[in-house]
C-alpha cells in the first residue's frame, strides 16, 4: 500500500494551530506517510510535527466556509486546527483518520526513521539477559541460563534466555511450561544479594475445576527455597476472581500441593476497568468548570489513584517478604504480563538501588517489560480520548511509571533520573520514532528484525547531551531498600503528565532552573572551601610553627 493513496489533500495554505498557552500559530499544513506538520514563515516559531500514531481521535466541527479539526492525542495532548474551505477539511480528516489506524506495524514510523545524531552506544545491545546473568553469576551458582525457549515455542511470550534453577532440566522446564497459562513457567525476576532471596514471576497453573496437579512446576518453585524456609505466592486476583478462573481452566496453587508456599491473594484490577479509569481521569482532568466539588467528585470516581494504592501496596508486600522476613517470593495473576509485571518491577525498585539510577532501570523496563512479553502493541493502541470500543488496551505501563512517580516523590534524593525521563517512556510506549516497544514480545521483535531495521530508544537517551536533561540534580546514591508510604494522603495525581497541558508550567520551569542554580553554586562554594582546607594543610606542613586557631 502506498501512502499517498491515503493522502487526498498534501498541503493546504492558511491554517491556524492552537495550542494550549502557546501563542496561535498560522502557517501551511502538510500531510506526509507518518506525520502531520504545520510549518510557519515566520522566525522564533515552533513548527508543529505530529506523528500520526500518536492521534488518538479527531473531531470536526465547521463555521462557515472555515472548518475545525480538534486533534486528541495519546500523549493526552489537545490541539485545533482551523483549515479553510469545507472540502479541505473533510479530506484533511478523513487522511488523518486512516492514517492514524494502519494495522500493519512495517508501515509505522520506526522502520523510515533515520536518526540525524551519531549512535555511541547501540541500544539494541545495551540490556541483553545473558550480561545481566553474568552479574547473578558473581553472587551465585544456583541458577542457570536456559535456552529452552531459543525458538519460541515453549512459551510464545518468553525471550529466548531465561534464569531458572540449576538443578531443573529443559525437559522439566517444557512439562511445567503445559501447566502454566499462556507456556508462561516460573522464571527468575529478582535476586536480592543482601540475603540471597529471589522473586520469581509465572503464568496463573492451570489446575481447572478438578485440581489438576504438577509434580514438576512443584518440585521447580521448591528447588528456589533454602531448607526450612517458606516462600510466599502472591496472586494479584482476589480468591473469587481466582475460583472463577477454574471453570476456564485456570487456577491457583493448593496448600496442600504446595505446603511450604503461604498463598496470599491481593486485588489488582487489569484491562478494560483500567482504560475506563484513565479515560475518567483525563477527562476529570480536562474539566474547566472550576468547581472544586465537582473536581474531586471526578477524581475520585476515576479510581485511579486506588489502583496506584493497590500495586504499590503489594510490591511493598513482595519487598517485604523477601528483605523483611527472608522468604522467597512467586508473583502471577492471570496471564503474568500486566500486574505480574507491575508488581515484579515496583518491588526491584524498592530492593534495588541499581534499579533506581538511569542505566538500570533501563534495564528494568526492558527485562521485566519489554523481554517479559508485556504487549505493548495491544495495551497502548489506544489513550484516552479514542472512540472506538476498548479491545485490550490498558494503561498497565503508564500505572507503573506512575507508582515508580510516586516513591521518586517521597524519596526526591534516592533516584538518578528525573520525572521528565518517566514522561518520556510514557509518551514513547504510545508514540515513537524508535522500535523499542513495537511488537508484544521477544519473538514478535525478533520475527519484524527490529534490532536490524530501527533504531533503539535507549540508543538516543544515552548521549551525554539527553542524560544531562534526564538527570535529577538531587540524586545521592542511596544504598539502602526505601519504603515508600501507601497512605491515601501519601499518594498524589501526577500533575507533572496528567495536567501539563492544561496549564501554564513556566513558574514551575522557573523555579526546577533556579533549584538546579542553586545546587551548582553549593557545589561551587563547597569546591572552595575543600581547595582552602587543602591549602591549609599544605602551609601547616610546611611551617608546623604556624599557630591555627
Amino acid at each position: 500500500m502506498e501512502f499517498a493513496e491515503l493522502i487526498k489533500t498534501p498541503r493546504v495554505d492558511g491554517v491556524v494551530l492552537h495550542r494550549p498557552f502557546m501563542p496561535t500559530v498560522e502557517g501551511t499544513l502538510c500531510l506526509t506517510g507518518h506525520h502531520l506538520i504545520l510549518s510557519s514563515r515566520q522566525d522564533n516559531t515552533e513548527e508543529l510535527w505530529l506523528l500520526h500514531s500518536n492521534i488518538d481521535s479527531i473531531e470536526k466541527r465547521f463555521v462557515g466556509s472555515v472548518g475545525s479539526i480538534i486533534v486528541k492525542c495519546k500523549d493526552l495532548r489537545v490541539i485545533q486546527l482551523d483549515i479553510p474551505g469545507m472540502e479541505e477539511c473533510l479530506n484533511i480528516a478523513s487522511s488523518i483518520e486512516a492514517l492514524s489506524t494502519l494495522d500493519s506495524v512495517s508501515l509505522m514510523y520506526p522502520f523510515f526513521y533515520r536518526p540525524m545524531f551519531e549512535v555511541i552506544e547501540d541500544g539494541w545491545n545495551s540490556y541483553l539477559p545473558q550480561d545481566a546473568f553474568k552479574e547473578l553469576e558473581s553472587m551465585t551458582d544456583e541458577w542457570r541460563l536456559s535456552k529452552v525457549n531459543k525458538d519460541f515455542t515453549v512459551c510464545p511470550s518468553y525471550p529466548p534466555l531465561v534464569a531458572v534453577p540449576k538443578n531443573i532440566d529443559d525437559d522439566t522446564l517444557k512439562k511445567v511450561a503445559a501447566f502454566r497459562h499462556g507456556g508462561r513457567f516460573p522464571v527468575l525476576s529478582y535476586y536480592h544479594k543482601k540475603n540471597g532471596m529471589v522473586m520469581m514471576r509465572a503464568g496463573q497453573p492451570l489446575t481447572g475445576t478438578n485440581g489438576r496437579r504438577c509434580k514438576e512446576d512443584e518440585k521447580l518453585i521448591n528447588a528456589t527455597l533454602r531448607p526450612g524456609k517458606r516462600g510466599y505466592i502472591i496472586d494479584t486476583r482476589t480468591i473469587n476472581v481466582a475460583q472463577q478462573a477454574k471453570a476456564r481452566g485456570g487456577g491457583f496453587e493448593s496448600e496442600g500441593n504446595y505446603p511450604q508456599w503461604r498463598r496470599i491473594h491481593k486485588a489488582i484490577d487489569r484491562y478494560n476497568v483500567l482504560q475506563e479509569s484513565l479515560i475518567k481521569l483525563v477527562e476529570a482532568c480536562s474539566d474547566q468548570s472550576h468547581s472544586m466539588d465537582r473536581w474531586l467528585s471526578k477524581l475520585e470516581a476515576s479510581n485511579w489513584q486506588t489502583h496506584i494504592k493497590e500495586i504499590l501496596t503489594t510490591a511493598c508486600l513482595a519487598a517485604q517478604c523477601i528483605d523483611r522476613e527472608g522468604a522467597s517470593v512467586l508473583v502471577h495473576g492471570t496471564e503474568g504480563t500486566d500486574s505480574t509485571l507491575q508488581v515484579s518491577s515496583l518491588a526491584q525498585i524498592i530492593l534495588d538501588p541499581g534499579c533506581r539510577t538511569i542505566k538500570g532501570f533501563q534495564g528494568l523496563v526492558e527485562r521485566e517489560w519489554l523481554q517479559a512479553g508485556h504487549p505493548f502493541q495491544q495495551r497502548c493502541a489506544q489513550s484516552a480520548y479514542s472512540n472506538s470500543k476498548p479491545r485490550q488496551e490498558a494503561p498497565a505501563f503508564l500505572l507503573f511509571l506512575d507508582c515508580v512517580w510516586q516513591v521518586l516523590r517521597q524519596f526526591p534524593c534516592s533516584f538518578e533520573f528525573n520525572e521528565s525521563f518517566l514522561v518520556l517512556l510514557f509518551e514513547h510506549a504510545y508514540a515513537s520514532q524508535f522500535g523499542t516497544f513495537l511488537g508484544s514480545c521477544a519473538a514478535d521483535r525478533a520475527r519484524l528484525s527490529l534490532p536490524e531495521k530501527t533504531v533503539s530508544l535507549w540508543s538516543w537517551v544515552n548521549r551525554p547531551q539527553e542524560l544531562e536533561r534526564l538527570t535529577n540534580p538531587l540524586y545521592e546514591a542511596n544504598s539502602l531498600v526505601i519504603w515508600p508510604s501507601v497512605a491515601p494522603q501519601s499518594l498524589l495525581l501526577w500533575e507533572g503528565l496528567f495536567l501539563r497541558w492544561n496549564r501554564s508550567s513556566k513558574c514551575l520551569d522557573e523555579a526546577y532552573d533556579e533549584m538546579v542554580h542553586i545546587i551548582e553554586y553549593n557545589k561551587e562554594l563547597q569546591n572552595k572551601v575543600n581547595s582552602l582546607r587543602r591549602q591549609l594543610a599544605q602551609l601547616e606542613t610546611e611551617d608546623p610553627l604556624l599557630d591555627t586557631p
